[in-house]
C-alpha cells in the first residue's frame, strides 16, 4: 500500500496523550472492557512467569537458574492465555502485556479479563505505546520519582481510564498490519547484529594479538608454562590477576543512607568494552539488593556470571556515582598496570575462555572472585610497552568502532520508528484500514526473533517478578 494516511474525520478528546481519534472510535473507560481477576494458586505448583519488557510473559525458568519451591508460591496470581497482566509499578515503562501461557505471576501484579470480544494482542500493543505509557505514568501516585520504584498505577485509577477503541474487525487489521512491519523491522536488525558480530570479532582478534604477543616484531618469546597462555614475549611478568589487581576494592554497606542516589550498573548494561544503555539513577532504598559495587575511573568490571557474554567495560569517566551489581568482579588496577591496558586483556579471547571454562552451573555458569583472582595473567613489565599497546589498538580499531557506532545507532533509528508506527496505528492517527499484505509481507515466528529481546534488556534476573 501506499503511505498510511490520517482518518477522513476525527473527533476531538480531552486528553494531552491522544487529542483526537477516528470520528467512529469508541472512548471506553478501562472498566467497561477489562475487569480485574484475582485468582490466587492455593498449591503454587503451577508454572511461575516472569516479565521482560521486549518478551512479555514468559516462563521464569528460561531467564533464570533460580529454582523457587512451590510453597513460595502459593497466593501468586494465576492468569491464563488472552489475559492481560499489569506490573502496577512499571506501567509506565510498557510492562503491561497479553498472557499466551497459563501460569502464575507476582500478587502485586494485576490481571485483566476481557469483559468484550476485543483482540487482545491490539490491547497489548495499545497499552504499551507511548501514548499510553504517558497516560498511565501521570495517573500513577505514591511517593517519589518514577525512577526510584515508589510510583505505581493503582486499580481504581486504570480502571477510570477513558481508552480509546476501535472496531474489532479493525482491531485485527492493526495486529496483522503490526505483525508484518514487526518482521521487516526484525529482519533489519538481524542484518544489522550480525554486522556488529563481525566488526567485533575483527576487533577482539586485534586485541588478542597484542595482548598475547605485544607489537614488537622483534621480540623473543618463551615458554610460558601455563597451556593456555603458551609461549609470550621473555620480558613479560606472569603473575595471579590478584598481584596485578585489587579485586572489589570498595563496597556499599548496608547501612548506606536511604536517599544516596547513584547510577545503577547492571548486566544488561554492559556490552563488550561498551555502556549498552544510558543507566538508570536511582536511590539505595528503592535498588536491587545487589547494586553493591563501588566504581572509579580506571576499573575494569566483568561479569562472573554468563562470562562468555563478554559484559566487559572499561571505567572511563571520572565518576562518584557509578554503582556496579553485585553480578560483576571490579578490577581496580595496581601502580604497575596501565588501567585500559587491563581492560584490553580481560576482553581478550584467552582469558575469557579461561574464566568460563572455570565456571561452575548449566544455565547461567558463574566463577567465584576468588578463583578469578587465582589466574595467571602475562603483561609487559613496563607502563611505557602497555601504553604503547593501548595506543596500537585503538589506531587499528578506529574504523571498526565507527563502522559498530553507526550500526547501532540505525538499530536505534528502526526502534524509535517502530515506536513511533505503533503509536500513530494504535491510536488512530494513521488508517491501515485498506492495506493488503504484499508477496514480501509473509511472517514466520522466527523473523520475529530479533525484537524479542533489545541490545541493552537486562540479563539479570528480574527484580519485579516477586519471586527473585
Amino acid at each position: 500500500m501506499d503511505t498510511p494516511q490520517p482518518y477522513p474525520s476525527y473527533q476531538n478528546i480531552s486528553s494531552r496523550w491522544v487529542p483526537v481519534i477516528p470520528a467512529h472510535w469508541q472512548l471506553l473507560r478501562a472498566k467497561h472492557f477489562l475487569r480485574e481477576i484475582d485468582d490466587r494458586s492455593t498449591t503454587g505448583e503451577e508454572k511461575l512467569l516472569s516479565m521482560r519488557q521486549h518478551r512479555g510473559l514468559i516462563p521464569h525458568n528460561d531467564v533464570s537458574n533460580k529454582l523457587i519451591g512451590a510453597e513460595h508460591l502459593i497466593g501468586y496470581k494465576r492468569t491464563h492465555p488472552n489475559e492481560l497482566v499489569l506490573n502496577r509499578m512499571q506501567a509506565g515503562n510498557a510492562m503491561f502485556f497479553r498472557s499466551s501461557l497459563f501460569g502464575l505471576v507476582s500478587p502485586d501484579y494485576a490481571v485483566f479479563r476481557l469483559l468484550r470480544d476485543d483482540n487482545p494482542e491490539f490491547l497489548g500493543h495499545l497499552f504499551r505505546s507511548a501514548p499510553m505509557r504517558g497516560l498511565f505514568r501521570s495517573e500513577s501516585k505514591g511517593l517519589g520519582t518514577g525512577t526510584s520504584g515508589f510510583l505505581r498505577l493503582y486499580s481504581d485509577r486504570f480502571a477510570s481510564l477513558t481508552i480509546p477503541i476501535p472496531p474489532r474487525a479493525e482491531q485485527d487489521q492493526i495486529v496483522a498490519y503490526l505483525r508484518v512491519q514487526d518482521a521487516h523491522i526484525a529482519r533489519f536488525v538481524k542484518a544489522k547484529r550480525e554486522l556488529i558480530n563481525l566488526l567485533n570479532e575483527q576487533k577482539l582478534r586485534i586485541i588478542d594479538e597484542a595482548v598475547t604477543h605485544g607489537i614488537n616484531a622483534s621480540a623473543k618469546f618463551q615458554a610460558s608454562g601455563v597451556d593456555w597462555l603458551g609461549d609470550v614475549p621473555e620480558h613479560w611478568a606472569i603473575k595471579p590477576l590478584k598481584q596485578w589487581v585489587s579485586l572489589n576494592a570498595n563496597t556499599l554497606g548496608e547501612k548506606t543512607i536511604p536517599d544516596y542516589e547513584f547510577r545503577y550498573v547492571d548486566i544488561g548494561s554492559v556490552k563488550t568494552g561498551r555502556l549498552a544503555k544510558e543507566l538508570e539513577r536511582m536511590r539505595f532504598a528503592a535498588a536491587p539488593s545487589r547494586a553493591r559495587r563501588i566504581l572509579r575511573l580506571g576499573d575494569t568490571i566483568i561479569s562472573t556470571v554468563r562470562t562468555y557474554l563478554k559484559a566487559i567495560w572499561y571505567v572511563n569517566e571520572e565518576a562518584e556515582d557509578l554503582i556496579a551489581s553485585t553480578g560483576f568482579a571490579v578490577l581496580t588496577p595496581g601502580s604497575n598496570v596501565e588501567p585500559e591496558y587491563l581492560s584490553y586483556v580481560i576482553q581478550s579471547t584467552p582469558f575469557v575462555n579461561r574464566v568460563t571454562a572455570n565456571s561452575i552451573g548449566i544455565a547461567y555458569p558463574a566463577i567465584a572472585e576468588t578463583v578469578l583472582g587465582r589466574f595467571p595473567v602475562v603483561m609487559p613489565s613496563t607502563l611505557a610497552e602497555q601504553q604503547s599497546i593501548v595506543a596500537h589498538i585503538k589506531f587499528e580499531s578506529e574504523p571498526l568502532d565507527r563502522a559498530i557506532e553507526q550500526a547501532m545507532a540505525e538499530i536505534k533509528l528502526i526502534r524509535e520508528y517502530r515506536d513511533r508506527l505503533i503509536a500513530d496505528v494504535v491510536t488512530g492517527q494513521i488508517d491501515i484500514r485498506n492495506w493488503i499484505p504484499g508477496p514480501d509481507d509473509e511472517v514466520a515466528d522466527e523473523d520475529l526473533v530479533a525484537l524479542a529481546y533489545d541490545d541493552n534488556e537486562n540479563t539479570e534476573e528480574n527484580e519485579h517478578d516477586g519471586a527473585d
